[in-house]
């Protein structure tokens, strides 16, 4: 067997920068065509000039995924342009806080979690009625280190905690449609999103100290697990977590 995505369209939220646009990338270079989804048309437009020039088709669709109207919007538009939608990455994710679990507000609690779990599930759910309908899909959910032994992001951590149930969850329940739902766990990786913790000292010292391979992540590392659980290759893999860490979490 070899790694093909030939003819397959993916859907990628978070898609234009970091983790999101690494993969959404991988996935063209895999042979996919590719949705990438975000707040920001610009960003996402430049990724998809990127993608066209790799010979895929690309789209290109703001989309707020923790508004469930957006959700509903976004998965037509899918449907709309290609007809199916056959790999979903749920990529998109927020923290805007990194108050402790004593400190943290209801506000902060609710704008994490629409996005990084009730918006991830309901995502999932619209386009698992697409991929019911032709036969099967993928799902690849990106959780974190975070969501297995959490450290300074409480609130985060518990979205990310949620995400691995809701694969599990979902990976059990769809089976019967043929669609495989897994989860990779990066560690901390050198991405905007996460600079605030990466370039400050003593939170990346604490991190290396941990981490057996004594460096932090670079995007493109998570692409070779997500095209793995995407492609044929793992056809008897779901309800899995691939934690992508340097160790970190051994």
């Amino acid at each position: 067997m070899e790694l093909s995505l030939e003819g397959k369209v993916a859907l990628v939220t978070g898609g234009s920068r970091g983790i999101g646009k690494a993969i959404a990338l991988g996935l063209a270079r895999a042979g996919a065509d590719v949705v990438i989804a975000s707040r920001k048309l610009p960003d996402l437009e430049k990724v998809a000039d990127e993608i066209g020039s790799l010979g895929r088709k690309a789209l290109a669709v703001a989309t707020h995924v923790g508004k469930t109207e957006e959700i509903n919007t976004l998965v037509n538009k899918v449907t709309d342009a290609f007809g199916r939608i056959d790999i979903l990455v749920n990529n998109a994710g927020f923290n805007p806080v990194m108050d402790s679990a004593l400190d943290i507000d209801e506000r902060a609690w609710d704008t994490i979690m629409n996005l990084n779990l009730k918006g991830l599930f309901f995502l999932s759910q619209a386009a698992a009625r697409v991929m019911r309908e032709h036969g099967g899909g993928n799902i690849v959910n990106v959780s974190s280190t975070e969501g297995i032994t959490p450290t300074i992001l409480p609130v985060y951590s518990i979205s990310k905690a949620g995400i691995i149930m809701a694969t599990k969850v979902m990976a059990k329940e769809w089976a019967q449609y043929n669609i495989r739902v897994n989860a990779i766990a990066p560690g901390l990786t050198r991405t905007r999103f996460s600079e605030a913790l990466w370039n400050n000292e003593q939170i990346l010292q604490a991190s290396l100290s941990r981490t057996p391979m004594a460096r932090i992540a670079e995007p493109e590392e998570m692409v070779g697990a997500v095209l793995y659980l995407a492609s044929d290759l793992a056809s008897y893999v779901t309800g899995q977590v691939v934690a992508i860490d340097g160790g970190y979490t051994m």
